[in-house]
C-alpha cells in the first residue's frame, strides 16, 4: 500500500457510507477501530447535511483485539436494530478490522434479525470507494429488487415510466443534476418511478422492476445494478451522459428512442446558451486553448468531449483515477489524438501537466491545488470535492442548464486569467498603474507620481541552475539578461512558464552565455514553427 498526502478515493466503506447516507430506512453497521468515525466529517462539514450518517462503529479498542471483539460486533448490530428500527441493515468491515477476520455477515445472519441484513465484502487493499458504492448498490438491488422474472407489459395510455440510477451522498452536484434531468423527463413525458439510492428506502428498491427501463446517470456507482436489473427483469439502461449540449440532446433521444416518444418537442426548445456564444465572435478567443482533463471517468469524458466539440479547445491531456473505466477513456483519448493517464498518483498527474503546458486544468480539488502552484487556470469538474464545491445555488452539471454551469466553469477561468494578465501588463504604466486615482473621478483624482525607476526595476535574475547533459558535462542553465526577462512578464501568465523553458531550452542547446531579447524571440520562431 502506497502512502500519500492527498488520494483520490477512500476506501470502499467509505463508497458504502455514500449509498447509506443517500438512503432513508437503512443503516449500516461498520466493524471498526476507534478512529475511523471522522468519515461522519466528510458528510456533515463538507457536504453540509444537516444529520449525520446513518452509521453505527463498534469502536473497538487496542485491549479488545485479546478479547472477543465478534461479540462487541453481534452487541453493536442489535443494539442499532433496537434503537433505529430500519427497514434492512448493511453489515461489514473497515480496512483495519477486515484484518481481524470476524465476518460480519455470518455473525449479523446469526442474530435472526426481523429484517434483510445484506453483508458487504469489500477488499479494501484491493478496492477503492467508488467501486465500494457500486458493490454496496448492486447488492442492495440484487438483495431487494425481488424475485428476476419477465416484466408485465405497459398498460395502453400509461406514461412510460424509469427509475434514475446513479445519485450518492457527497455526490458532486448530484441533487442539481438530479432536478434538471428529472425537468427533462417530465417535459417529454416520462413519468419517474424511483430515484435510487439517493432518496430511496429498501421498500422502493423492491419497486425498481415497475419500470419500463433505467436512467444511469453515474455509470461509476450505477453501472453494475442497472446490468443485474437488465439481466433479471429486462429492462435496458441508458449509455449517455449528459454532459454538454451534445450529450443532453443524444441523451433525450436515447430516453425518446426507450419511451417511444417524439423528443422533437424538447430538443427544438429553447435549450442551453452555449451554442449561441460558441458562434459568436467573442468565441474565436477561446479556439484552440490547451486544456488538461483528469477526474472521475464520466466527468473527465464528457467534459473532454464538451471541450473540445463545442468549445473548440484543444485537449491535451486526458486522464481518470477510476481504473475500473480505464478502457473507455483510453479510448476518448485516441479520439483527440493523445494518451490517457491511468493514475491515482497526484504526482503523477502533475507532472503530466508540467508537461503538456496546458492554458486550462480541468480537474478534481487536487488538480486546482497543483494548478495554482505551476499558475494555471483551473475548474474543478470532478470529485473529490472540496466544501466550496456543494454550492447553496443550483448549480446542475447534467442537462441544458448544466451546459450553462459548465459554460462559466470553463470560459471564466481563461476570461480572468486574461484579464489579469493585462493589469500585469500595464501596472506600469504612467496612465494606470496603481498610484494614479480613478479616471472617472477626473480632476479629484490624487496626483501620485509613477514608480521610480528604483521601485519598478525588476528583481535580479535567479540563480542559475546546475544542468547535466548527455557527454556527463555539466554547465549551468543561461542566466536572463533584465530587458528579456521584462518582456517575457508580458506574456500571458497561464503560458509564461512555457515560454520559459522552451527558451531556457533553445540557450542550453546553443550554449548560450545569457538569454537576451533577441534570444527570446529566436527561440520563439524556433517552437513556433
Amino acid at each position: 500500500m502506497q502512502l500519500t498526502l492527498w488520494t483520490y478515493e477512500g476506501p470502499p466503506h467509505i463508497g458504502a457510507m455514500r449509498i447509506a447516507t443517500a438512503m432513508t430506512g437503512l443503516h449500516y453497521v461498520l466493524h471498526a477501530p476507534q478512529g475511523d468515525t471522522y468519515a461522519d466529517l466528510l458528510f456533515t462539514m463538507i457536504e453540509r447535511r444537516d444529520a449525520r450518517p446513518p452509521v453505527t462503529y463498534t469502536t473497538f479498542r487496542a485491549q479488545d483485539l485479546g478479547r472477543d471483539t465478534a461479540e462487541l460486533f453481534k452487541t453493536s448490530v442489535a443494539a442499532a436494530y433496537a434503537r433505529f428500527q430500519p427497514q434492512a441493515m448493511i453489515v461489514g468491515a473497515s480496512c483495519t478490522a477486515e484484518l481481524i477476520q470476524d465476518d460480519p455477515g455470518g455473525l449479523a445472519k446469526a442474530l435472526n434479525l426481523p429484517i434483510p441484513v445484506i453483508p458487504l465484502e469489500l477488499p479494501a487493499y484491493q478496492k477503492k470507494e467508488n467501486w465500494g458504492a457500486s458493490e454496496t448498490f448492486y447488492r442492495l438491488v440484487r438483495a431487494l429488487a425481488g424475485a428476476p422474472g419477465p416484466r408485465p407489459a405497459r398498460e395502453p395510455g400509461r406514461h412510460p415510466l424509469c427509475n434514475i440510477l446513479g445519485p450518492t451522498a457527497l455526490g458532486f452536484r448530484h441533487r442539481d443534476d438530479l432536478i434538471e434531468i428529472r425537468r427533462l423527463l417530465d417535459t417529454l413525458g416520462v413519468d419517474v418511478n424511483v430515484v435510487a439510492p439517493l432518496g430511496a428506502s429498501p421498500a422502493d428498491l423492491g419497486r425498481l422492476k415497475d419500470a419500463d427501463f433505467n436512467v444511469v446517470l453515474y455509470p461509476e456507482t450505477a453501472r453494475s445494478a442497472a446490468e443485474y436489473l437488465k439481466k433479471s427483469f429486462g429492462q435496458p439502461f441508458t449509455r449517455e451522459v449528459p454532459l454538454g449540449v451534445g450529450a443532453t440532446r443524444r441523451f433525450v433521444a436515447e430516453i425518446a428512442g426507450l419511451a417511444g416518444l417524439d423528443p422533437a418537442p424538447l430538443l427544438e426548445g429553447p435549450g442551453s446558451r452555449l451554442p449561441w456564444y460558441s458562434r459568436s465572435v467573442d468565441s474565436t478567443y477561446l479556439t484552440g486553448k490547451r486544456v488538461f482533463v483528469f477526474g472521475d471517468a464520466t466527468h473527465a469524458i464528457g467534459i473532454a468531449r464538451m471541450a473540445a466539440r463545442e468549445l473548440g479547445f484543444t485537449v491535451v491531456g486526458l486522464g481518470t483515477y477510476s481504473r475500473e473505466f480505464a478502457r473507455e477513456v483510453r479510448a476518448e483519448a485516441a479520439e483527440h489524438g493523445i494518451e490517457a493517464l491511468i493514475t491515482d498518483d497526484y504526482l503523477d498527474v502533475e507532472a503530466a501537466i508540467r508537461a503538456a503546458a496546458p492554458e486550462l486544468v480541468l480537474g478534481t480539488q487536487m488538480e486546482r491545488h497543483v494548478a495554482k502552484r505551476l499558475g494555471i487556470p483551473c475548474a474543478v469538474i470532478s470529485a473529490p470535492i472540496h466544501v466550496q464545491d456543494f454550492p447553496a445555488r443550483y448549480a446542475p452539471q447534467m442537462g441544458f442548464e448544466g451546459a450553462n454551469v459548465l459554460f462559466d466553469t470553463l470560459v471564466h477561468p481563461l476570461m480572468m486569467g486574461l484579464e489579469e494578465h493585462l493589469l500585469g501588463m500595464f501596472r506600469e504604466d504612467p496612465e494606470f498603474h496603481d498610484g494614479v486615482g480613478p479616471s472617472h473621478l477626473g480632476g479629484n483624482a490624487l496626483a501620485v507620481s509613477a514608480p521610480q525607476e528604483s521601485e519598478a526595476a525588476d528583481p535580479a535574475p535567479a540563480a542559475t541552475a546546475a544542468i547535466l547533459l548527455d557527454e556527463d558535462v555539466v554547465i549551468t542553465a543561461a542566466p536572463w539578461a533584465p530587458e528579456a526577462e521584462k518582456e517575457l512578464k508580458k506574456i500571458p501568465f497561464f503560458v509564461r512558464g512555457k515560454a520559459r523553458s522552451n527558451t531556457e531550452k533553445f540557450a542550453r542547446e546553443r550554449r548560450l552565455p545569457l538569454i537576451t531579447l533577441e534570444t527570446l524571440y529566436d527561440a520563439k520562431a524556433h517552437y513556433g514553427r
